[in-house]
């Protein structure tokens, strides 16, 4: 008899070692993803592929399908706050943190594309921008663009950032900023944590304050959008502007 002990002994035609079982799925996501790209994928299989890389050791299914369950969508899993993603059985610190820089990366694709043309010159691109920033914030921030004579980004700053359902707004910081950048248009916007983005009377206070400043000095307040997880409200659009 050989040296083996029983341990180790295999039955005949069992392999040496097997994958885990959820490496056949994965080789079938990705090949799904190269022949029909992200938009035939839901949005937890969208996750799946990102999370493959990121947990590379653990069924990402279930994981992706948590996170959609929570936050709602994939766009909300990545906006989510990182002490809430870490709360989610198999994400840890490191992970999460991989998810914001994914976050990071999406967000400054978006802004260097807004760059690239006039700003009024895509109104659904600026929307876009604008959620992926914004949208999902937990507090009010109150952010400017600020525009050249062509309607072109000379920058996009946050000025004030608040509490869930308040940010302090003074409209002669606002037109200070402006001059200093010599900007001679602006777009305001604010994102509503609650999700509703429906303009406040203080919101439209504010817009006609600052409004009113920028005017003799011929600086022109194109609109002032609020975004919200449910969607945008525009101003201008509402005629409150």
């Amino acid at each position: 008899m050989s040296g083996k002990s029983k341990k180790d002994m295999k039955p005949a035609g069992m392999a040496e070692s097997h994958k885990p079982h959820f490496h056949g799925h994965r080789d079938r996501l990705r090949h799904r993803f190269i022949a029909s790209g992200s938009e035939a994928m839901a949005d937890y299989e969208l996750l799946e592929l990102i999370l493959f890389r990121l947990l590379p050791r653990r069924d990402t299914k279930p994981v992706a399908k948590a996170l959609i369950e929570r936050f709602g969508s994939f766009s909300e899993v990545l906006g989510a706050p990182s002490h809430l993603l870490e709360e989610v059985e198999g994400l840890g610190p490191v992970a999460v943190t991989d998810l914001k820089v994914i976050l990071a990366a999406a967000q400054r694709f978006a802004r260097d594309n807004l760059r690239e043309r006039p700003v009024l010159d895509s109104w659904s691109g600026l929307i876009d921008y604008c959620r992926s920033q914004m949208a999902f914030e937990e507090k009010e921030q109150f952010r400017i663009l600020f525009l050249d004579k062509k309607n072109k980004l000379i920058a996009d700053e946050v000025q004030q950032v608040g509490t869930v359902d308040h940010t302090p707004v003074y409209p002669r910081e606002v037109i200070r900023r402006s001059l200093e950048l010599s900007a001679t248009a602006l777009i305001l916007v604010h994102n509503h944590p609650s999700g509703d983005p429906s303009p406040s009377s203080a919101d439209v206070a504010m817009t006609r304050a600052i409004k009113e400043v920028a005017a003799p000095l011929g600086i022109i307040l194109h609109d002032h959008v609020i975004i919200g997880r449910s969607g945008h409200v525009s101003l201008r659009a509402r005629k409150l502007l």
